[in-house]
């Protein structure tokens, strides 16, 4: 293991992050300038905290860049790992360190207090999950909630994927880091060169972060609540500036603009480079972005038709008005919240019938597309899961035929088959040791299955919210941080797609070879 070179490129992201800290202390000394003194101890908050991170990267690259090599694929797995774990503590200071500095209890939610609170609210932007331990979110100051959704939109497609955009010095290593980190089982469509395959990802999400601003700002919102909500919904992580999430900004104009960069965040992005070149029929044949939209219109359907006629209690605590109109409205838009893992919330569906909450809980694990911002399984996994097992089935009655699975007209090889049904019964398993330990550490009796199994679902997968005590309109602040700890890692997991974490835990892997 070449610890050299992953700590002088660590130090390096750490500049990046540095200057993202930065960034957002510009736009607070602007408020500090206008009056605003609300921002003068956030300002200094994330001042100290730029400071710190680029003190702690330089440091890093000092110790290491002289003797460091080329990035194999163990260091690769160990720098995309240790750039979340270590990453999410950096953007966790200017939260931890504006409260420490804070002396106004009952003016602000001091929730941040807690050092493990700042660190799982810092994982939680950087990983796109958008749970939160925040309860009352509107009475923080403005640059600490433009801070958390900056880091759903850096971790979107994520820290290091950016990296390797920006950053020629990785060479070959780049290539290494990009398929460790590229979201779904495959990143098809876009330029063979990983360099400008990863920046002309970056410019797509750019493209679509300034179309969605742009619109919100259209409908009424200001500039501020649009490029937060926008930096949410195309990382598909769903941090709010507001306490009831969008549904507090009771806008149906607002909701379908959401709905629409919500489907778009979810869907693989190599189709939009292919767009780009005019490959229609490509994307036409695509079976994966069929079924990612299939499922989204049946879900809808079924959840609309149970609700009809059901009071649709929306997340402000009013009844909206019991028309079909209402209805789909709230159901399309949960349905989509959800299974693009985004979690933006205009109905508290904790207060649903059963069948609705079941089909929310199904396409959470379901998620987006692979090769999206979202999290999830992904549904090309599923596709490729549901056909292996079916011809399983078939196997049992006519074991003399050897049927092909196919996506489309591309030939699903052995190992993407073993590889999706692996990673299928790997989340089951994540999500069921998660729940159990969820169970243990707090007490049995002070938390109930249902919020113990949808916390952990909710976190593993990046959704955000859950069921019970842990939905639309709860918070995660009141578990142990022994459980904040555990779903902290439950998130990384999700978003670094299990290995890259997963595989920190073998002996092995640590072994010289």
């Amino acid at each position: 293991m070449n610890y050299r070179s992953v700590f002088c490129q660590l130090g390096v992201l750490m500049w990046v992050l540095s200057v993202s800290i930065l960034a957002v202390a510009g736009w607070s000394a602007v408020q500090v300038l206008t009056g605003n003194d609300a921002e003068l101890l956030p300002l200094r908050a994330f001042l100290l905290s730029s400071v710190l991170g680029v003190g702690l990267g330089t440091a890093l690259w000092l110790l290491s860049h002289r003797k460091a090599g080329e990035i194999g694929r163990r260091e690769a797995m160990l720098l995309v790992a240790l750039s979340w774990l270590v990453g999410a503590g950096l953007s966790a200071l200017p939260y931890r360190l504006w409260a420490a500095m804070e002396t106004d209890v009952q003016k602000y939610d001091l929730a941040f207090e807690s050092s493990v609170n700042c660190y799982f609210e810092a994982m939680s932007g950087l990983t796109t999950t958008g749970s939160t331990v925040l309860s009352d979110i509107a009475s923080l100051p403005g640059s600490l909630l433009l801070w958390r959704s900056l880091t759903h939109w850096l971790g979107g497609l994520g820290i290091v994927v950016l990296f390797v955009a920006v950053l020629p010095l990785l060479g070959v290593g780049g290539k290494r880091l990009f398929r460790v980190e590229a979201p779904g089982p495959a990143a098809g469509g876009v330029r063979p060169r990983i360099q400008e395959t990863a920046r002309a990802l970056w410019l797509i999400y750019l493209g679509l972060t300034v179309a969605e601003i742009l619109s919100l700002r259209v409908l009424g919102l200001d500039w501020f609540d649009s490029v937060c909500h926008t930096f949410a919904t195309l990382a598909t992580g769903g941090f709010s500036t507001r306490n009831a999430s969008v549904g507090e900004i009771n806008s149906a104009a607002v909701d379908t603009v959401i709905i629409v960069f919500m489907m778009l965040a979810g869907v693989n992005f190599g189709l939009y480079y292919m767009a780009l070149r005019g490959r229609w029929a490509a994307i036409k044949e695509d079976r994966e972005l069929r079924a990612y939209l299939g499922i989204m219109v049946v879900a809808s359907v079924v959840i609309t038709a149970c609700l009809t006629g059901f009071p649709v209690l929306t997340t402000t605590g009013q009844h909206a008005a019991e028309g079909l109109g209402e209805t789909i409205r709230h159901s399309v838009f949960q349905v989509v919240a959800v299974q693009t893992t985004t979690g933006f919330c205009t109905a508290d569906f904790n207060l649903w019938p059963f069948l609705p909450k079941a089909i929310l809980v199904i396409v959470m694990f379901v998620g987006a597309s692979g090769g999206s911002t979202g999290g999830g399984i992904k549904v090309v996994r599923c596709l490729i899961a549901f056909k292996v097992l079916l011809a399983e089935i078939e196997h049992v009655f006519r074991p003399k035929v050897v049927r092909t699975i196919r996506l489309g007209r591309s030939k699903v090889d052995a190992e993407m088959r073993q590889s999706s049904v692996a990673y299928v019964l790997i989340i089951v398993v994540l999500f069921l040791i998660g729940a159990v330990l969820l169970m243990l550490l707090e007490g049995g009796s002070e938390i109930d299955f249902v919020t113990a199994a949808t916390a952990s679902a909710a976190t593993l997968n990046n959704i955000g919210p859950g069921l019970a005590r842990v939905g639309a309109i709860e918070n995660f602040g009141w578990f142990s941080d022994a459980s904040k700890l555990v779903m902290s890692l439950l998130m990384a997991l999700g978003r670094l797609e299990v290995f890259a974490i997963a595989v920190l835990f073998m002996p092995s892997f640590w072994r010289s070879e």
